[in-house]
C-alpha cells in the first residue's frame, strides 16, 4: 500500500491552492512561510511528482497539482462531516443562505442535497435577494453575491470571476444555418438581461457596429436562460453557471469571444455569524463542490 501523505502537507496544499499564495496559507494555518514550502516539497517527494511550478518569484500549481488539490478538497470536507458524526458532535440548527437564481438554479440546487446528505440535521433555507449584490437581509446567515467586491470589513471570499459569452440553443444554430464569423450574430434574435450593455460591449469587443435590433429585455436571467433553451434567441451567458448545458448539447457557444465581468460570485459571511458549526460546515462543502468538474 502506497504510503500515505501526512494531513498537515495536505492541509497546506489545499490552503495554498484556495488563496494562490504561500503566504496566505501560512497566516490561515498559523505556521510560517518555510514550513508550508516544506510541507509541498515533502508532500510532491511523497507524491512522485510535482504540484507547483516557479513563475519569476511565484509559486503556482502545475495541472496536475489543482486536480490533486481538488481531490484533497473533497476528501478533507468529506473527513470533517464523517468526524464529526462519529464522535457525536453533529453539526445541526438552521442556515439560511442568500443566493442568486442563477448561481442557485444553475450550479447550487442541482448539488444541495450532498450538504443534507452530509449535515442531515442542518435546516436549510435558500432566498433570493432584491438586488445580485444585495446583503441586506438580516435573517441570512451566509450570501452568495455576484458583486463588484467584497465590502470593507466582511468576512468574504471570492468564489469565481466569470466571463460572459454569446449562448445559443442547437435549435437556433440550425435554424440561422449556423454562425460562422461574429458578425453573423446580429441575425439572431437577442435577448439581455436588464439593459443592453453586455451584447453592446460584445460587438465592441469584436469590431462590430451595434446590433440593429434591439431585441428583448427580462429582468431575470431564469427567464433568459428559458428562452435561450426554447430556441427563442441567443443570449450573453456566464459560462461559469451555465457549464452543465454547455457540456450536456442543451447550450453551444459559437465562438471563443467572452467579455469579462466586473462582477464575481462572492460568498459573504455577516459579522457574528462566521462562528456557526452550519456555516463552517457550509462554506467547506462549497469550496470542494466548486473544485469539482
Amino acid at each position: 500500500m502506497p504510503r500515505l501523505p501526512s494531513m498537515q502537507a495536505l492541509r497546506a496544499l489545499e490552503s495554498f491552492a484556495r488563496h494562490g499564495t504561500v503566504w496566505q496559507a501560512a497566516d490561515e494555518l498559523h505556521l510560517t512561510r518555510s514550513a508550508i514550502s516544506h510541507q509541498l516539497r515533502q508532500l510532491e517527494r511523497d507524491l512522485g511528482f510535482a504540484l507547483t511550478s516557479q513563475h519569476g518569484n511565484r509559486s503556482e500549481l502545475t495541472a496536475q497539482g489543482a486536480e490533486f488539490a481538488a481531490e484533497v478538497r473533497r476528501a478533507l470536507a468529506m473527513l470533517t462531516g464523517a468526524a464529526a458524526r462519529a464522535s457525536g458532535r453533529e453539526v445541526g440548527g438552521s442556515l439560511t443562505i442568500s443566493v442568486t437564481p442563477g448561481f442557485a438554479a444553475s450550479f447550487l440546487c442541482p448539488r444541495i442535497g450532498r450538504f443534507q446528505q452530509a449535515f442531515p440535521d442542518v435546516a436549510l433555507t435558500l432566498v433570493s435577494p432584491r438586488r445580485l449584490d444585495d446583503l441586506g437581509q438580516p435573517e441570512v446567515d451566509v450570501f452568495i453575491s455576484f458583486s463588484r467586491g467584497a465590502p470593507a470589513g466582511s468576512d468574504a471570499e471570492l468564489l469565481r470571476e466569470v466571463a460572459f459569452t454569446p449562448l445559443v440553443s442547437p435549435t437556433l444554430l440550425n435554424r440561422l444555418g449556423g454562425l460562422a464569423h461574429p458578425r453573423d450574430m446580429a441575425r439572431a434574435r437577442l435577448l439581455h438581461l436588464v439593459d443592453h450593455g453586455d451584447w453592446q460591449e460584445w460587438f465592441r469587443l469584436a469590431d462590430l457596429p451595434p446590433p440593429p435590433v434591439p431585441g428583448v429585455c427580462f429582468s431575470d436571467m431564469n427567464m433568459v436562460l428559458a428562452s435561450v433553451l426554447g430556441g427563442q434567441g441567443a443570449a450573453m451567458g456566464d459560462v461559469f453557471t451555465c457549464a452543465e448545458a454547455l457540456a450536456s448539447g442543451q447550450l453551444v457557444r459559437p465562438f471563443d469571444l467572452a467579455i469579462g465581468s466586473e462582477r464575481a460570485y462572492w460568498l459573504f459571511v455577516p459579522e457574528g455569524r462566521a462562528g456557526s458549526a452550519a456555516t463552517a460546515a457550509f462554506r467547506d462543502w462549497l469550496r470542494a463542490e466548486m473544485a469539482g468538474p
